[in-house]
């Protein structure tokens, strides 16, 4: 086996098994001492075996080169995103009634619950529990896997399969693009003319972790309706399902409309919103299943299709939108709660950095361990996607 091969034996078979149940000893402030100790020497043993060093080489070191990181940074990352599965649980859920009354008012507590014991008891219970209830509130509430848009029965998918439709582009032949974009131009004049046509112009960015949502509506002999919002600790996905949102919103509220053309170059974003797996962003899909329902059943005719339009394709219509996602710059005024894909990026960015700030400053690497430069002459820093550094 080569390097990667025996990398992702560890990763996959190894560290998995080894880890087993670390939730039952790796919480609050339990002394981890001798359980790091001997996962050191597992992982410390792994990473000369995957390397094929010597024996006497620094742990530090070796570990950076194969890719993996502290086995104490590495149970950080894990109990952190196993307290954010917590949100991912039903709200009926017996974990979710044993939270403070703060993080849910809305459901009953079970009468152990945190929020009814006194200060004295809370610091007294060393459970993950604990450190769930901490982070419970930092994350806005986004999984709704029980409401009636999923249920079998009433889901869109099945009642109106035939009046949604998607269309994507080719970019891997130049003539089949070309013909894509002349249909986009054929569809914008003719949809123009038409006026129970409604054409929106969907784009998003992020910048400094603040995404920027614009939409542009078409509507014959009316007004283009232009829509544009700001959001804070979202990950991309949540800034294209919501200004998608917005314009289906816009568009469905009027009467006359009998047919919504999306223009977006987030097609794969918008085909989530038929996906009935359980994802993070169901609130936002939950809503426009909401929107789309009603928009379907006032007409069997009434129809709405998805054309995927790339941003590097230069449409004009698009093409305004997307710059001017592009030229804002705002700054947060307040703090406020981080979507949940968001915060596991987060945590997971936290980490790696730390690690990274660990290994610069440590001597662990021995004084010997060469520094690595890149094509740039910039120092490669420890990561663990692909292998290591």
């Amino acid at each position: 086996m080569n390097l990667h091969q025996k990398c992702l034996l560890y990763r996959s078979c190894v560290l998995l098994i080894t880890l087993y149940g670390f939730q039952l000893w790796y919480y609050n402030i339990v002394p981890l001492s001798y359980p790091l100790k001997m996962l050191g020497k597992i992982q410390r043993r792994a990473a000369i075996w995957i390397l094929g060093a010597f024996k006497t080489s620094p742990s530090f070191g070796i570990e950076a080169i194969v890719g993996l990181i502290s086995i104490n940074l590495h149970l950080q990352k894990l109990s952190e995103r196993l307290q954010l599965q917590v949100h991912t649980l039903l709200s009926s859920h017996i974990l979710q009634s044993l939270m403070e009354p703060g993080s849910n008012s809305s459901l009953n507590k079970h009468q152990l619950s945190l929020g009814a014991l006194t200060q004295c008891q809370c610091e007294l219970i060393n459970e993950p529990l604990v450190d769930m209830n901490n982070c419970f509130n930092e994350v806005f509430p986004s999984f709704v896997s029980l409401h009636s848009e999923f249920s079998s029965g009433c889901r869109v998918i099945d009642i109106f399969s035939s009046q949604f439709s998607f269309h994507l582009s080719s970019k891997h032949k130049d003539d089949n693009f070309k013909a894509h974009i002349q249909q986009l131009d054929n569809l914008a004049i003719k949809s123009s003319s038409i006026p129970l046509h409604a054409l929106i112009i969907t784009d998003a960015s992020i910048k400094n972790n603040i995404a920027t949502s614009i939409s542009h509506i078409h509507i014959h002999n009316k007004p283009i309706t232009k829509t544009l919002h700001h959001a804070v600790n979202i990950m991309s996905t949540e800034a294209e399902l919501f200004v998608i949102r917005c314009g289906i919103n816009q568009a469905t509220n009027s009467n006359d409309v009998s047919k919504i053309i999306i223009f977006t170059d987030f097609i794969y974003t918008a085909k989530k919103i038929f996906d009935l797996t359980f994802h993070p962003f169901q609130s936002h899909t939950a809503s426009i299943l909401n929107e789309l329902q009603s928009f379907f059943s006032h007409h069997q005719e009434n129809v709405i299709e998805f054309w995927e339009c790339s941003s590097h394709s230069n449409w004009p219509l698009h093409k305004a939108v997307y710059k001017k996602t592009k030229s804002f710059s705002t700054i947060p005024l307040l703090s406020c709660k981080l979507f949940w894909n968001f915060s596991k990026k987060k945590k997971r960015d936290d980490i790696t950095n730390r690690w990274r700030m660990i290994f610069q400053a440590s001597d662990l690497k021995r004084k010997h361990f060469l520094n690595l430069i890149n094509s740039d002459n910039n120092i490669i820093k420890p990561s663990y996607i692909k292998g290591g550094l």
